[in-house]
């Protein structure tokens, strides 16, 4: 019998138009390692904060709502739960969802550290976009859609990993 799968969430966006294209669920980690100055989501920095949900309750619900073209991870910060989130993620591709990844880790030192950190591979494998690097206020731009500050990029997992450069998207 297979263990569960529990994820710590410090929140659920049920149907958000703010944190990637089309109509999405958005899953916030608890946890994060990083502390930007001026992040918008402080409360979700203690990694036992939040609250612990059921994986396949939160893929379950989600496949119940025909309206959502894909699921965000926020936060916090993922890759601090990578196994948790590469779980739904590879559930959800599955059943054709678009997954957007956040984190201020960049996509350099994630694919250096892929192999050595607990889902970071198993979660880049079952993405499409990771929006990567910490919030800089002192690069925060006013009207820059799904990124908080000028530095963080919008790139193109499958592409960037084809390639072995990074291959940004534009919005």
């Amino acid at each position: 019998m297979e263990e569960k799968v529990y994820v710590r969430l410090s929140g659920i966006a049920y149907e958000s138009l703010v944190n990637g294209p089309g109509v999405r669920r958005v899953l916030f980690s608890q946890g994060c390692k990083h502390n930007c100055k001026g992040c918008f989501n402080p409360e979700t920095h203690c990694l036992d904060g939040g609250k612990e949900f059921a994986a396949d309750d939160l893929v379950k619900d989600i496949l119940q709502n025909p309206m959502l073209k894909g699921v965000t991870f926020s936060g916090g910060d993922p890759l601090e739960q990578a196994d948790k989130f590469a779980y739904i993620a590879s559930k959800l591709r599955s059943k054709g969802l678009n997954i957007w990844c956040y984190t201020g880790y960049t996509f350099e030192y994630i694919m250096e550290n892929a192999n050595k950190r607990k889902g970071w591979k198993d979660l880049l494998d079952n993405i499409n976009v990771l929006v990567d690097g910490k919030f800089q206020i002192e690069k925060k731009v006013e009207g820059l859609r799904f990124r908080g500050s000028a530095n963080q990029r919008i790139v193109d997992v499958k592409k960037s990993m084809a390639c072995g450069d990074i291959v940004t998207l534009e919005y």
